[in-house]
């Protein structure tokens, strides 16, 4: 291969990157962004991957999760400790269910950037630019609002710097308890219109805790037990913001792109001869790989080659996301694909993307049924075909929004007006994501042992 740098993505072609007006602003940010401190580091982020090559042996679990797209005007405390908890009350379902250490990664501090369809958008009449996340444009349907502004990299960074403080203290400072976030999970079984369903694990859960207890392995003296790590990812999509903060660390001096622990590839930039492969390719960061239903396998195999070749355990998630109609479909054979290629991968579901509809009610959204069949046919498929499901990577907040049908609450139709609030794409409330945990952990519990 062609010698690598952090720019060595400009010489390529490019998709999903604005056109900045202002070029000369575009690089006095860029250049102010180089010399801003790391938000992660080399250390954290060798840590991930390491923890991710367990995933891929089975010894693990990977849970990602959090919104589609970061907002500047709902930034607050609350939302950020909301997503936080319900990651960890998952995460205790998951662990306990699977047997399994989870990995949780949250799509967190740094999730701005948004691909989109089509360029431009249409209403009354009037065309003007896509909105792009809250990183290069305003969602304000007005002129001034959808021009790309590089001062908004700025915003990104602060506002992510601030978001990793506080989940860095809830992570070491008390809020990650066990035995509290085990509380939490027994509030929401006692309320839930489905609690008898989750009473029996809920209970097993609690029997399990209070025998480690007697046993004298509490919180007060087991760190485990009180403390946790979030590692955070984005989609590395813009990337004027991504070489900006490219660094060298560690004692071997390896390039990381230390604006996340883990950057993943969408199904729209996944082009083997395209700038954001380029860029991915030299980055010494985990790598997520979107995979849709119209990936040819053979490509994916390549795209393999040139992101991991030296085949590194850990390095690279595919990330299937065919949708609850086409997993059976499409699945297998790329399962036989990598198999034979001999790559190490971790196989992770995106249940969310591939079961997007328009709703009678005028509202995108998604159907909780559907989310869980694609979820379900996921761990059989890689069953039958002697593979490890490894995780899930969900689009989810921690506020009760009304923006994904069904569940136990049974959001409908009529009822996504109530709170829709997403700027992009509808996520699972906090109740809809805890609930899934469940529903994956009965999935895993049905399925016979791994031989």
């Amino acid at each position: 291969m062609k010698p690598w740098s952090p720019d060595s993505w400009r010489s390529k072609p490019i998709v999903q990157v604005p056109e900045y007006p202002d070029q000369a602003a575009l690089a006095e940010v860029s250049s102010r962004l180089s010399r801003f401190p790391p938000l992660v580091f080399g250390g954290e982020i060798a840590a991930l991957q390491s923890a991710l090559t367990g995933v891929g042996s089975g010894e693990r679990f990977l849970l990602q999760g959090g919104d589609c797209a970061e907002s500047f005007v709902d930034f607050q405390a609350g939302s950020i400790r909301n997503t936080f908890r319900v990651l960890l009350q998952m995460a205790i379902v998951l662990t306990f269910s699977s047997r399994r250490p989870v990995v949780k990664v949250g799509r967190i501090a740094g999730q701005f950037a948004k691909p989109r369809s089509a360029d431009t958008e249409t209403r009354a009449g009037v065309t003007l630019p896509s909105y792009r996340g809250d990183i290069i444009n305003g969602l304000d349907f007005e002129a001034t609002s959808r021009i790309p502004d590089p001062q908004r990299m700025l915003q990104a960074y602060h506002q992510s710097t601030s978001t990793l403080n506080l989940l860095r203290a809830f992570a070491g400072g008390g809020f990650a308890d066990l035995q509290k976030v085990h509380r939490w999970n027994l509030g929401f079984v006692s309320q839930s219109a489905q609690h008898e369903r989750y009473e029996h694990m809920a209970r097993q859960i609690d029997q399990a805790l209070s025998f480690m207890r007697a046993c004298g392995v509490t919180p007060e003296n087991t760190a485990s037990l009180r403390e946790t790590t979030l590692y955070t990812s984005h989609e590395a999509l813009l990337l004027p913001y991504e070489e900006a903060l490219t660094r060298r660390e560690g004692p071997e001096q390896q390039w990381y792109d230390c604006s996340a622990h883990m950057l993943w590839l969408g199904d729209r930039t996944r082009q083997p001869d395209y700038a954001h492969v380029e860029f991915l390719r030299g980055i010494r960061n985990p790598l997520g790989i979107k995979v849709g239903p119209g990936a040819d396998p053979d490509r994916i195999r390549d795209l393999l080659d040139i992101l991991n070749p030296a085949n590194e355990p850990g390095r690279i998630t595919l990330i299937t996301r065919f949708g609850a109609r086409q997993i059976a479909e499409h699945l297998p054979g790329l399962i036989r694909t990598i198999a034979a290629s001999g790559h190490a991968v971790i196989w992770s579901s995106d249940p969310m993307h591939g079961n997007t509809v328009n709703s009678e009610s005028g509202y995108k959204t998604r159907n909780f049924g559907h989310i869980l069949a694609e979820l379900r046919d996921f761990f059989l498929i890689h069953r039958a075909e002697s593979s490890i499901a490894g995780g899930v990577h969900l689009e989810m907040t921690g506020e009760p929004v009304t923006e994904c049908v069904g569940g136990a609450y049974e959001v409908t139709d009529t009822g996504l007006a109530l709170r829709y609030q997403s700027q992009c794409d509808p996520r699972l409330n906090a109740d809809q994501a805890l609930e899934l945990a469940f529903l994956i952990a009965e999935t895993l519990n049905g399925m016979p042992a791994q031989d």
